[in-house]
């Protein structure tokens, strides 16, 4: 598979040690962070260009190009990504830490029981 400009990027700033520390401690939300940052860059937007075209404040873009931002949302997540000219991709991967996974087969107690109606005639 083709390295993209952002995975390019990436890989060159890991050679940093402090970089790839914070990196590693950021997880999912830095990685994030960055990809909006280098896709906008990229693109020759500034944070103002792009807040104009999503309809929504600088400093909302500057909060998801933060690397402690972690309320990201889907939908705005979506917005960027087609005002930016790419996708967004989520990927469930599993833990490799030897625990087992747990699919939830039975209901959990807070579902709810519904009554059958009564087929009774009234008199």
């Amino acid at each position: 598979m083709k390295k993209t400009n952002f995975d390019q990027y990436l890989e060159e700033q890991l050679h940093d040690p402090d970089f790839t520390a914070r990196y590693e401690k950021s997880g999912d939300a830095w990685d994030v962070a960055l990809q909006i940052t280098a896709l906008r860059q990229q693109a020759g937007l500034s944070q103002k260009e792009l807040a104009a075209l999503l309809k929504t404040s600088q400093q909302q873009i500057s909060r998801l190009e933060s690397a402690s931002y972690k309320g990201h949302s889907l939908s705005m997540l979506r917005r960027v990504a087609e005002a930016l000219h790419a996708k967004v991709r989520v990927v469930f991967e599993p833990i490799k830490n030897g625990t087992s996974v747990h699919v939830a087969e039975t209901q959990g107690p807070y579902a709810v029981k519904r009554s059958k109606p009564s087929r009774e005639k009234k008199a």
